[in-house]
């Protein structure tokens, strides 16, 4: 019975995950109160392991273990129940213990409980001197034992220790910092966040070796991490691979940072992380008390979000650099509020005009949003922030949804324009996306060949096998596709032959030196219209500002156009009247002619 109870004990010691973690400000400050109330100069939280006894928190002790055989910690462990040794030298059980040895003379240890009723340790004091206890001090040992515990309970139950790396966690790091901040004000410090490996770089990794081979890495990073700093030093696990410390006080800024440099390149050259990820480090200098926790850490991550430059690299905190990142972690959080309303999401349409005749046969649909309190943010800046994320699913699906719902009532006028939508990479990885689009095109009643998908050559290659297949499902349920920013990318001759579009649309790049009057611009541009045309696809031009530019394009053969020669993008409710402004000016100039 007592090898089942002691190994219910040690189970239930190990999933608290506690042995061998960093000291932390929260345990350390409860350890200090009982040497404080005791006048005793050695406090210790002590968890009793199968072999030895291990200080959690430690007052008065150099070392952070000792052997378990003759530790009346470990008696209060195995008891449940508060141990008082007045002297060493007259007990039985102790006098030749290696505390006795070492010089102690007095203990008084309470029980550290589990809510099962395991014993974990003890919360002890010890003296040099011969003492007894009064019965108000063995109460407050006792009281501050369940201190200790509701301490442990708090951190297993509300994440306080990382379960993987068994880190404390980014809500232990901002704890920690407002007791060091009270505790010593005015210090100065740097804190230092670890970036082992970008979102995109995590979920690859996931994807191609598994979960537990990520927790692997997470481990391993977490020991070196441990290893290279000082045991006095913590480290926290703060996110999915980030992990934070703080430097020692008042360090000199450029040898600190000579000092980070060179460790992280010993870690690495050791490590098998090194060839999956790469390492981003952020520096953040501050003052204790002057600089919120929460934006000690913020800080921290913004720089380590400039470092990701190269791999390896560390950079310094920039307050200019971190109100950048703030102001697109704000776009990102109210994105997806700005989903769920009703007036901040809009489409606009840019006309898509025959070059040969000047009518419009088709629009492009644009997203736009209105901030309720930034005002109108532009696509440049929102879209490449929401393409990385979740929401890249919802915001096509709204696109969709709101463009085709146009396109049926244009339908229903009797209107014959077409429609093109864009998806980014990030939608290949949907595989239920050609699936939506069959289902909104049949839900209204549309013909598949008056919707055109439009997606980069990049895009493309960022998932070449999905994306090949998924435009193969596109173009076989009659979905028109065509390549958009065609010359920019980095796809081969081969790939593009190979694509099932129907449409390459030339960057405006390419264009705007047609309209400056740039000979090599205009051959290049003639080149890509005849390759394109070689290849079989017809040809848009983007970005199309004179007229020069449109008479030139025309003469190379370039069928379509689109761009501020012929308008800007229109609201939907504009759209009707200038096309049929757009038709008058046509039948004039056939006439005319």
């Amino acid at each position: 019975m007592r090898n089942y109870q002691e190994e219910g004990r040690l189970a239930a010691l190990r999933q608290l995950k506690l042995l061998d973690t960093p000291a932390s400000e929260s345990f350390d400050r409860i350890t200090r109160m009982a040497s404080q109330i005791f006048n005793l100069p050695v406090a210790a939280v002590s968890l009793t392991d199968r072999d030895r006894q291990w200080f959690k928190s430690r007052v008065g002790i150099d070392h952070d273990s000792i052997p378990r055989d003759k530790a009346p910690c470990s008696e209060v462990a195995e008891t449940n129940e508060p141990v008082v040794i007045e002297d060493f030298a007259a007990s039985p059980s102790y006098a030749d213990s290696l505390l006795a040895h070492a010089g102690t003379r007095f203990y008084a240890g309470a029980p550290l409980i589990t809510t099962d009723g395991y014993g974990l340790g003890a919360l002890c004091v010890l003296g040099t001197e011969p003492r007894q206890i009064t019965p108000s001090e063995m109460a407050a040992l006792i009281d501050l034992a369940a201190m200790v515990m509701a301490q442990i309970e708090l951190q297993h139950a509300f994440g306080r220790i990382d379960p993987v790396s068994g880190l404390a966690t980014q809500m232990q790091f901002r704890d920690d910092l407002v007791d060091l901040a009270r505790d010593r004000p005015g210090e100065r410090r740097f804190a230092v966040a670890v970036d082992l490996a970008r979102d995109d770089e995590l979920s690859r990794f996931r994807q191609a070796m598994g979960g537990a081979r990520v927790d692997d890495m997470i481990c391993e990073a977490s020991l070196a991490l441990q290893t290279a700093l000082t045991p006095a030093r913590t480290a926290y696990h703060v996110g999915a691979a980030q992990f934070a410390f703080l430097s020692p006080p008042d360090v000199e800024q450029d040898a600190y940072l000579g000092l980070l440099r060179s460790t992280f390149d010993t870690i690495r050259a050791v490590s098998s992380v090194r060839f999956v990820t790469s390492v981003a480090i952020g520096v953040r200098p501050f003052i204790l008390g002057e600089v919120a926790a929460d934006d000690v850490l913020r800080g921290a991550s913004s720089a380590a979000q400039d470092a990701r430059r190269e791999d390896g690299a560390i950079a310094v905190y920039s307050s200019s650099n971190d109100m950048a990142h703030r102001r697109r972690y704000r776009l990102l959080q109210d994105f997806g509020a700005a989903l769920e309303a009703d007036d901040q999401l809009r489409l606009v349409y840019q006309p898509r005009l025959a070059l040969a005749t000047g009518r419009c046969i088709s629009v492009e649909a644009l997203l736009r949003w209105r901030h309720p309190t930034l005002g109108d943010i532009s696509p440049a800046e929102f879209i490449p922030i929401i393409e990385r994320t979740t929401l890249a699913r919802q915001t096509t699906q709204w696109v969709l949804n709101t463009a085709l719902d146009e396109l049926a009532g244009w339908q229903r006028a009797g209107s014959p324009l077409n429609l093109s939508i864009n998806i980014s990479a990030s939608n290949f990885s949907e595989t239920d996306l050609v699936e939506r689009i069959q289902s909104g095109l049949l839900q209204r009643r549309l013909r598949a060949d008056r919707l055109e998908i439009e997606l980069t050559e990049s895009a493309i290659m960022d998932q070449p096998d999905r994306a090949m297949a998924m435009l193969r499902e596109l173009a076989d349920a009659g979905v028109s596709l065509a390549i958009d920013d065609f010359g920019t990318g980095q796809s081969s001759l081969a790939y593009l032959q190979r694509l099932p579009a129907h449409v390459v649309k030339i960057d405006q790049a390419f264009v705007r030196g047609l309209s400056a009057g740039d000979s090599s611009d205009a051959t290049l541009v003639e080149t890509m219209v005849d390759l394109a045309h070689k290849l079989g696809f017809r040809v848009v031009a983007e970005g199309i500002e004179t007229h020069n530019a449109a008479a030139a394009l025309a003469r190379m053969g370039c069928e379509e156009g689109q761009g501020y020669l012929f308008s800007r993008p229109l609201d939907a409710d504009r759209l009707p009247r200038w096309l049929v402004e757009r038709d008058a000016d046509c039948t004039g100039q056939t006439a005319a002619a």
